[in-house]
Parts: C-alpha cells; sequence; structure tokens
C-alpha cells in the first residue's frame, strides 16, 4: 500500500536486531535463508512444526519430558501442540536471560504510593515466598486463584507464584464493579482471592472494601482472602502469604491452563478465554524478542490495567531478559505528560500504549519529545494516519512507530511490526510470524487488496486451550469458527495489500453498509474525531426494507461548554463529505453525553444498534461490562422517541 514512509530500517539491522540474529542461527543451524521478511513469514505459516520448533529451540525452552511431535494434526479447532511436552511458564519468565542478579526488573510507578523497584533476586524471592503461601493455604494443580488488584508487583507476583504451582490465575482491575467481577469469577470458582482495599484515580482515593466483601458473599468457592493494603498501608494481611518452601515449578503439560482471560461480556456472561503455559510462551518468545526486539538491554512499558490483556502480555517481558515498567493511575493526571515522564524517569525504550490515548495527546496539541525511545507500541484500536504523523513530529524522529492488532483471544497480536519493515503512515507493516492472516471476501475466498474480513487460516500456539467449563467445545466453535468452518474468524475488516501491509477499519459487526459499499469505523471516526468541537463518537448503521442505503446515525460527545447547532452540523458533514465520500454522510447527528465503552475503553457500537431497533437496554448489554452503563439511557430515549414518530 502506499503512504508516506515515516521510518526507514537501518542499512545493519540484521547485524543489530533480535530477528536478524534469529535469520542468522537459521541459516547456521537450519541451512534455511530468507532473503527477506515475506519469505520468512511464508515459510512460518506453511511450515509451522519446522517454525514452531525453531522457536522452541532458538529460545532455549525447558521441557521436563520431550515432545512427541509438533503439530499432529492442523485442523482447526482442535489442534494439539507439542503433545507430551511438560513445561512451565513461571520457569522461563523468572530465568530473565541476560539480567543479573542486582539488576532492576520491575519498576513500577503508582498514584497511590511511593515508586518500587524489584531486581532479580528480590522478584525471584518473592515469587518463591508468596508460592509456599498459596502451598500452604492448600493451593495445588488445577486451582483458581484470584486477583481483584491493579497494575502492582504483588498483582504480578502473585500470578507467577500462582503458575509456578500449576494453579490459574485470573485477575481484574479494581475499577471492576461487583456485578462484573462475580460475572467473570463465578465461572471459574477461585479457591484464594487476593484484593487491594482501595487504590487512588489522580487525586481520588477509592476504597473497595464494599465490592470485596460483596464478591466474598457472592461465590462460595473462596476458602481465603489476602487484602493488599495499597490504599491503606497500615491495612491488609499480604505479608501473610508467604512461607519458607524452597522455589520449585510444577511441570504441566504444554496445553495445561496458565491463566483465565474474558470476552469484554457486552451481550452476555463474558466468555471464560483460557490460555495454556506452552503456547503463551512460545508466542510470547516470539513476538516480544523478534518483532518487539526486546531484550536484556531493554525497559519495556505498556500503559494497561489487570484487566487487558495486555496486561498479560506486558509482564512476560523479563523472558526475554526485558525488564518491565508498570504504572497504576489515570494517565492523564495532573496532566498528558504523566506517562511521558516515565520515559526518563525509568528510563523506557519501549512505551506501549493505546491508539486514544495518543490521539488525545495530538488533539490536546501535546509535544512530550521523547528522542531516546526506541520504539512506540499503538494497539486497542486502528490508529489513524494523523496519528502515525503526531508521533514522528512530537515523539521523535528516530524511533519505530508499532501498530498491531489481536485479541485477548489469541493474547497477543497477528498483525504489526518488526525491526525489518519501514514505518508507513496509516498502515500495519506485516502479518506477524506464525500467524496465517488472510482477508475472505463474503464468498470465503481470500483477497489482496481490498476490504475482506479478518481470518486466520491456520493454528497458532496461543489460541485458547479452550473456554472454561464447555466441555464439548460448542461455545468455542460457536465463538470462532461457525462462519467458516475450519478457519478461524475473528470479527475485524481488513486489507491486506500486495506488499503484505494491512489496514483494520472496525470490527465486521459494526459495519456501516451503505448501498451495497461496506465502510469501516475506523476511518469515519478518525475524521470526526479531528474536529477540535468533538470529544468522542460512535457512528451506527440500521438497515431499512425500503431504503438499500439504510440510515446512518452518528452521536457526538462535544467538547465542554459546546452545545449541537446547525453550523457544528454542517461542519462535520462537510468534513465527511470531503475526507471520505457522499456515502458518509449520516442522515442525523445527535449530541450525547458519553460513548459506551466496554472496561477496557473499547467503543460499543453494537449495543447502541441494538437499542435503536427496539432491543431492550438490559438485553442490548450487560451493563456490568460497561465503564459507563448509564450512557445507555441516551440512545433508550431516542429510540422511544423514534418509534413514537414512526407510529
Amino acid at each position: 500500500m502506499t503512504g508516506t514512509v515515516l521510518w526507514e530500517p537501518p542499512a545493519d539491522v540484521r547485524d543489530t536486531t533480535r530477528i536478524g540474529a534469529y535469520l542468522g542461527w537459521l541459516e547456521r543451524e537450519r541451512g534455511l535463508v530468507f532473503a527477506d521478511y515475506p519469505a520468512l513469514w511464508e515459510w512460518s505459516v506453511t511450515d509451522l512444526p519446522g517454525f514452531w520448533q525453531s522457536i522452541w529451540d532458538y529460545f532455549e525452552v525447558i521441557s521436563h519430558t520431550p515432545a512427541t511431535a509438533v503439530l499432529p494434526d492442523p485442523t482447526m479447532p482442535g489442534a494439539v501442540w507439542f503433545p507430551g511436552a511438560t513445561v512451565n511458564y513461571a520457569e522461563h519468565v523468572l530465568r530473565m536471560p541476560g539480567i543479573g542478579d542486582e539488576d532492576p526488573v520491575v519498576l513500577a510507578y503508582s498514584q497511590s504510593r511511593e515508586s518500587i523497584t524489584l531486581t532479580a533476586r528480590q522478584l525471584r524471592e518473592q515469587v518463591r515466598s508468596v508460592r509456599a503461601g498459596l502451598k500452604a493455604r492448600g493451593v495445588g494443580r488445577g486451582d483458581r486463584v484470584a486477583a481483584y488488584a491493579p497494575n502492582i508487583p504483588e498483582t504480578y507476583v502473585l500470578m507467577l507464584a500462582t503458575t509456578s504451582l500449576g494453579a490459574i490465575f485470573s485477575s481484574c482491575a479494581p475499577e471492576f464493579g461487583t456485578r462484573s467481577v462475580v460475572d467473570r469469577w463465578s465461572q471459574i470458582e477461585p479457591k484464594v482471592l487476593v484484593a487491594v482495599d482501595g487504590y487512588r484515580y489522580g487525586d481520588k482515593p477509592l476504597s473497595r472494601t464494599a465490592e470485596v466483601t460483596a464478591i466474598v458473599e457472592a461465590i462460595p468457592s473462596i476458602e481465603h482472602v489476602v487484602t493488599i493494603g495499597y490504599l491503606d498501608p497500615d491495612a491488609g494481611n499480604w505479608q501473610s502469604l508467604a512461607g519458607d518452601d524452597p522455589m520449585a515449578f510444577e511441570a504441566v503439560p504444554f496445553d495445561h491452563p496458565l491463566y483465565v482471560l474474558y470476552s469484554s461480556g457486552t451481550t452476555g456472561l463474558p466468555k471464560p478465554i483460557v490460555h495454556g503455559h506452552g503456547g503463551i510462551l512460545l508466542e510470547h518468545l516470539k513476538i516480544l524478542a523478534l518483532h518487539h526486539d526486546l531484550g536484556p538491554s531493554d525497559r519495556f512499558f505498556w500503559f494497561t490495567t489487570t484487566g487487558w490483556m495486555m496486561w498479560n502480555f506486558l509482564v512476560s517481558g523479563p523472558a526475554v531478559g526485558a525488564s518491565i515498567v508498570l504504572f497504576d493511575g489515570n494517565p492523564g493526571y495532573p496532566d498528558m505528560s504523566a506517562l511521558w515522564d516515565l520515559v526518563d524517569e525509568a528510563g523506557i525504550t519501549y512505551f506501549g500504549t493505546s491508539a486514544p490515548f495518543l490521539m488525545a495527546c495530538r488533539k490536546a496539541g501535546f509535544e512530550p519529545r521523547k528522542p531516546g525511545l526506541k520504539a512506540v507500541g499503538s494497539t486497542g484500536a486502528p490508529l489513524p494516519a494523523e496519528g502515525f504523523d503526531w508521533v514522528y513530529q512530537a515523539v521523535g524522529t528516530q524511533l519505530q512507530l508499532q501498530s498491531l492488532s489481536g485479541g485477548t483471544d489469541v493474547c497477543t497480536g497477528f498483525v504489526g511490526a518488526s525491526p525489518l519493515h519501514p514505518v508507513i503512515e496509516g498502515v500495519i507493516a506485516c502479518r506477524v510470524l506464525g500467524a496465517k492472516v488472510e482477508a475472505y471476501d463474503p464468498a470465503g475466498h481470500p483477497v489482496l487488496g481490498e476490504l475482506g474480513e479478518l481470518v486466520i487460516t491456520a493454528p497458532m500456539p496461543s489460541m485458547p486451550v479452550g473456554f472454561w467449563n464447555d466441555p464439548d467445545g460448542k461455545r468455542y466453535r460457536e465463538a470462532y469458527f461457525d462462519v467458516y468452518p475450519g478457519i478461524w474468524r475473528h470479527g475485524d475488516w481488513i486489507t491486506i495489500g500486495d506488499d503484505g501491509t494491512c489496514v483494520i477499519t472496525g470490527r465486521s459487526d459494526a459495519t456501516l453498509n451503505r448501498g451495497g459499499v461496506r465502510l469501516g469505523t475506523a476511518e469515519f471516526y478518525s475524521v470526526v474525531e479531528s474536529l477540535p468541537e468533538i470529544a468522542d463518537s460512535v457512528v451506527v448503521h440500521l438497515e431499512q426494507d425500503d431504503n438499500p442505503n439504510g440510515e446512518l446515525l452518528l452521536f457526538v460527545v462535544l467538547a465542554e461548554g459546546l452545545e449541537l447547532d446547525d453550523t457544528l452540523i454542517r461542519k462535520i458533514r462537510g468534513e465527511l463529505r470531503s475526507a471520505l465520500s457522499p456515502r458518509h454522510i449520516p442522515d442525523e447527528i445527535h449530541q450525547v453525553r458519553a460513548v459506551p465503552r466496554t472496561l477496557s475503553a473499547k467503543k460499543l457500537e453494537v449495543p447502541v444498534k441494538r437499542i435503536l431497533t427496539g432491543t431492550p437496554v438490559e438485553s442490548a448489554a450487560a451493563k456490568g461490562a460497561l465503564a459507563n452503563p448509564e450512557s445507555l439511557v441516551a440512545f433508550e430515549h431516542l429510540a422511544r422517541e423514534r418509534s413514537a414518530n414512526q407510529a
């Protein structure tokens, strides 16, 4: 795809990067020579056993018993990886290759307390002690341990201690309300709950003691409650979760459950997505080292909560020798510099965040100027071209901007970047190694250069081992394999260029279909939200039997103190007409106070569409899955008005 080239790899990229070192190893050890990334990618998705065995060998995965094969049968769903192998994820994270015992490996910053730094030795010792404390409480292989805790060292230590035992970890960020937490954990029935007493968001203290009490009352499986005194350092009994047993790692099958992540749960109970030790380990070794180029000289940061898969992604950093930087709090407090200041304070080399955060910085006219950064990572939503431009104008000219997309379902990105790729304005550089991502047309045929349904046509090790309590796999199959048998349908629109670059234009279930032309929501939001008057927006398309174009409705949240008037409506329509096309002009534009968002801040077009077509609010969306359920009221009122007018 054509576009402005904003950064190009240096001439010596193969000599200075981890993917270059891997290519050299493939040539020496396997006799495999690849002229460029497309050739390497093609091999990685056509010789799946050869590629994934090379990742296993290159990163020296510790296996307590050998695998009998890599992938005996690639049929999806149900592909089994490395049968016979026994591994432990925590063992590889705590190996921390290239990090000395006294080197810092966790640098944690918080708006609730002073910063904390853990050396490699301290991290290993804390995990050993907490592991012993869990064991003393009867936690063993297959038991569930739940954390109602933020992105702080204690949560990380608990996850590693839990998984070292072969027990299964699950976390919810403390901003999740009682209903959201109970909807998730009542499905997996944890034995131990570790919870904070509260937290600060900016300068606001927020107690969680009432929520913790309600959660414990609602989930009878919880036998032990441990409290971290986070808001009040004198409260809690976290220090009691300790013991003297030596460190050990339970050797578990490759697909033994590691942790349970959850879908957003906007239209029903959140799906409990079970990830396995081996699949997550191999995928994160591959992507963090080869694509993000992380190693012992790096300090890796991603702004995330423990309720988003990017936390699980971030905390695998030490497995490739990178130190990790944790942050808990309001990223906009006291102003937009809060996270950027950590670059200097913590020595961050890789700064990961969300596309909406980068666009908010741009809109605020903020220029952090961080020329020492090696890379900036963006995910969570498509990053428009002007977001790319802002990074190179306001952050640094020598860094690599890596836009990636993936999902909780695979706990990684399947399209992204690598050090071998240039940065082209507005596009994702490549399909990642081992991920056979394709675009399908409505007939189920792969297409290049045109919009299609994002599918994965070959198995990946980090695909879920299943959903919790789904013994026959029915819910799992329905979630990903019901449209194209044997093919993973992800639910996004993607255009893949002849050169391998990708553009994702929104969720395929939120398509704007005007006169048979499919429009993605991402490009729509990019134009509307570039206007200084618009703080946020959501757009939906309603089909109509008597109108092939249907009805396009735009809802806008305006900057403080503004009201939607005819002048602004004309301006919005004019911008959409000139930047996109006449097809993109909404039939109606309405002002609302807030756009409905999930707990991980993703916009929710589908529940809005359902409410406007007559679905009751309580059926259209599970309010506990929303960060702001009160935002649905405005759409309910509009649906009533429209119904009355049509009667």
